[in-house]
């Protein structure tokens, strides 16, 4: 389904992407970990269309899409849920959710994906009504995962949607996570907890100054002593 072949990023002459190679199968699960720094964030940006590489190319779906504008990839079934949320504080969190299906025009799907999304995540569904402003911190990321579902994802990047949650929260990230990719999408998870992006994804890919350093199934990485020296805190 993706396919990145010597993705090089730059931002005023530091580059924060120095050439890597990877690529995504329909229906997987992947992660990409790695220290604060290491280029995730730029990686996700790029394959999102919101900041241009510098060089190499994109494949999503065998097409070219390394010039692409992010709204165009929404349309293509690629979305993103960004560090930060970033949800609209004065909307409701309905309102957030329609935000997410705006390119959309299935009326009747677009309605039965806001039950599918409430029914995946209850919390929000409680708070349908309230301002995003006014939720709590879980609760916006539960509602910058539910308005990115809107979109009908086939390939969904997440930015490290659990820093600063609680352990509870995280876990119902985690089971929304497991959920819709049972439900038959992809997914590309960058996560600071690198255990548990380890222990929920298939394989994994780590990334240390702007290079992919490691390639290898999830179990290999777990067992691999130098990840868990640098990553696991072992």
């Amino acid at each position: 389904m993706l396919e990145v072949k010597g993705l090089r990023v730059s931002y005023g002459g530091i580059n924060a992407v120095k050439g890597i190679d990877f690529d995504i199968a329909e229906g997987e699960l992947v992660t990409l970990i790695g220290a604060n720094g290491a280029g995730k964030t730029t990686t996700l940006k790029a394959l999102a269309g919101l900041v241009r590489p510098a060089a190499g190319g994109i494949l999503y779906n065998g097409k070219d899409i390394t010039a692409r504008p992010a709204f165009e990839l929404v349309r293509q079934g690629l979305a993103l849920v960004p560090e930060g949320r970033g949800v609209f504080g004065r909307l409701t969190v309905d309102e957030n959710l329609a935000m997410g299906a705006y390119s959309r025009r299935d009326s009747t799907r677009v309605a039965a994906d806001f039950d599918r999304v409430y029914g995946l995540l209850p919390r929000l569904a409680e708070r349908r009504r309230q301002l995003a402003g006014t939720l709590s911190g879980g609760e916006q990321q539960m509602l910058a995962f539910g308005r990115a579902l809107m979109s009908r994802p086939r390939l969904l990047l997440l930015d490290v949607p659990c820093m600063g949650l609680a352990p509870l929260m995280v876990q119902k990230i985690f089971e929304a996570i497991r959920a819709i990719v049972a439900d038959g999408a992809t997914l590309l998870l960058v996560e600071q907890n690198a255990r548990l992006a380890l222990e929920t994804c298939q394989r994994g890919y780590v990334m240390e100054s702007g290079l992919i350093t490691a390639a290898d199934s999830s179990a290999r990485l777990l067992a691999d002593a130098r990840v868990r020296q640098a990553y696991l805190g072992e």
